[in-house]
């Protein structure tokens, strides 16, 4: 039997939840909010407590296309019913399944409770991992035999009854690379979203982050990857020293993971050359903020550009333009979602300006370290 006189601290009662939990009163503001509400919303909750019931409505909404949860429909249902319903949201990168109630108080007071379930990554986790491991296997197998059989080949090209075959063999080595290109980049992808999901992004981020002398970053970046690893095997050798123009002030620093600016500027850099024809330059420009707080870093390209009713799904998902120019380029429509949550997680941010036909401007934003002994 419960013990009525047992003192309650109904704030560490909802910290101790699973369930991440707001509270909204009737004019939606947020009364409360939960540990693990803060855990599931991350970066996001600054602005619900800010905008209340809106700003989560205007949240939930943001990833769809077709048709998203309508929380003030859900919570005209739940005032109809003493149960809970149930509906499901998108949150970085995550299906959520969430619960709307709504609780009358003391004198008809009309409060809404919104729960979501924390999704459990484990089995998914282990599996994605199994996958990475036996997909690197079979591309480095793969890599090793296609480049050996081309060496063969160009060793005994001038025969005259091995050129017909050569080139046919030849033709094959090529779709092999371009295909364990593909794969070898999707699986790095796979690895970037994990960590987004588990949550160990902002570890990693904070065990990594330290001061970064960007122009000797870019120049050793360049040297690092050729270009064919930038772009598909299929589309041709890219030299893109040769296209890339680059402006970026000696002794600039940016307080960043170089694992995840090496992989964010990769993305980046490959998007301009792939959307954009190969004769037109890309510029690279880095400069200080005007309050020195911050560094932008802009990637400029005069390809096809980004149509005005598709803008707004850059940066989301499995999104990818309907274009024939980018449609017509292997991608999975996850390289900018992915440097949008890892900027984000090094206290920076990307943003772009773009133009059907005239070409794009990304630019990333990145905190510079500050004055004391940041590693080196």
């Amino acid at each position: 039997m419960a013990n009525a006189s047992l003192p309650i601290d109904y704030r560490a009662l909802l910290d101790g939840m699973g369930q991440g939990v707001l509270l909204f009163d009737a004019d939606g503001r947020l009364l409360l909010d939960n540990l693990a509400a803060r855990a599931i919303l991350g970066q996001h909750l600054p602005a619900v407590r800010a905008g209340g019931w809106e700003a989560l409505a205007a949240l939930m909404q943001a990833p769809y296309e077709g048709n998203p949860p309508d929380l003030n429909l859900l919570r005209d249902q739940a005032r109809r019913t003493p149960n809970p319903i149930r509906f499901y949201t998108h949150l970085s990168g995550a299906t959520v399944s969430c619960w709307i109630a709504v609780i009358y108080g003391p004198g008809g007071a009309t409060l809404t409770l919104i729960s979501f379930d924390q999704p459990a990554w484990e089995a998914i986790t282990e599996l994605t991992a199994i996958f990475r491991r036996e997909a690197s296997m079979v591309i480095s197998a793969t890599q090793g035999h296609a480049e050996l059989v081309t060496q063969l080949l160009h060793k005994h090209a001038d025969s005259p009854d091995t050129q017909a075959l050569a080139r046919r063999v030849m033709g094959f080595t090529g779709i092999i690379a371009a295909h364990t290109a593909r794969l070898k980049r999707l699986i790095a992808q796979l690895e970037r979203l994990e960590a987004i999901r588990t949550g160990d992004l902002k570890k990693q981020v904070r065990e990594q982050r330290r001061k970064v002398y960007l122009a000797n970053f870019i120049e050793d970046l360049l040297d690092e990857f050729a270009e064919e690893s930038l772009v598909d095997p299929d589309m041709g050798a890219i030299d893109l020293r040769d296209r890339l123009a680059l402006t970026v002030p000696d002794g600039l620093q940016v307080l960043a993971s170089p694992v995840r600016l090496t992989y964010i500027l990769r993305d980046v850099l490959r998007n301009a050359a792939c959307y954009s024809p190969a004769e037109t330059p890309i510029i690279l420009t880095a400069a200080s903020s005007r309050t020195g707080d911050t560094v932008q870093i802009s990637v400029i390209d005069q390809g096809c550009g980004i149509r005005q009713s598709e803008q707004d799904r850059v940066f989301q998902p499995f999104q990818r333009s309907r274009q024939p120019q980018v449609i017509a380029v292997d991608g999975y429509g996850l390289s900018l979602y992915l440097a949008r949550i890892e900027l984000e997680a090094m206290g920076g941010s990307i943003d772009f300006q773009s133009e059907e036909g005239a070409g794009s401007t990304f630019t990333l934003s990145l905190p510079t370290p500050p004055p004391g002994k940041p590693r080196d």
